[in-house]
């Protein structure tokens, strides 16, 4: 999925990480996918909402005053307009973002973006750190989304609601088309957070997590 980063960027990135990591014992772990979910319910759901706006249409046909409705709408026509129509809607869900997200609606996208967000932690063994101090930075496009995951170690000294700089930094840098930037400064800010939350670096601190930027599928 590496087409949205360049080489020079990631290798960015990674600095970001490194030099993060020298104020903190945090490791942080950036993950990258297109989308959370295939959302199949945005797709009947623009597909649903299609073929009832033809069967609207030909409901007003058929009223015509005059002559009355066309010669075409007799028959088993107006089947195959409403289930064409209906395909070609969930065609377009499924080709723009801002439908898909539109039809699976806000709840679905918080709720499938964090469980995939609990699958990379996992996937990653973020939580395998000495004193569990692994930080998932999760980033989904499609659903405009981003969640961040602490271990127990860092969740013991860092809140939650901590976390909403470095999302809305990144978030910000996002709509501008500038996805490398917007991850440098987050890791940056990360590393800031950590430093100022008492997640020292430790004498014989050691890079326990690979600094490099993870595409989910």
């Amino acid at each position: 999925m590496n087409a949205i980063l360049t080489e020079p960027e990631l290798a960015r990135i990674k600095e970001a990480i490194s030099a993060a990591e020298t104020r903190t014992s945090g490791e942080i772990v950036p993950y990258i996918v297109a989308q959370s979910d295939k959302h199949e319910v945005a797709l009947w759901r623009g597909a649903g909402l299609a073929a009832l706006l033809a069967y609207a249409v030909i409901l007003g046909l058929r009223w015509l005053p005059g002559w009355g409705a066309p010669q075409w709408l007799e028959g088993i026509t107006p089947v195959l307009l409403i289930v064409s129509t209906g395909v070609t809607g969930a065609v377009l869900t499924s080709l723009i973002p801002a439908l898909k997200r539109r039809f699976a609606g806000r709840c679905r996208l918080i709720v499938t973006t964090h469980r995939r967000a609990v699958q990379a932690f996992l996937e990653k063994e973020v939580f395998l750190t000495r004193e569990r101090t692994g930080i998932l930075l999760f980033v989904s496009l499609l659903e405009h989304r981003i969640e961040v995951i602490g271990d127990t170690g860092i969740n013991a000294k860092v809140d939650a609601d901590d976390w909403a700089n470095v999302v809305a930094t990144i978030q910000k840098n996002i709509k501008l088309g500038k996805l490398a930037d917007g991850l440098v400064e987050g890791i940056t800010e990360c590393g800031s957070l950590l430093e100022k939350a008492g997640v020292e670096i430790r004498s014989d601190d050691t890079n326990e997590l690979a600094d490099d930027v993870t595409f989910g599928s």
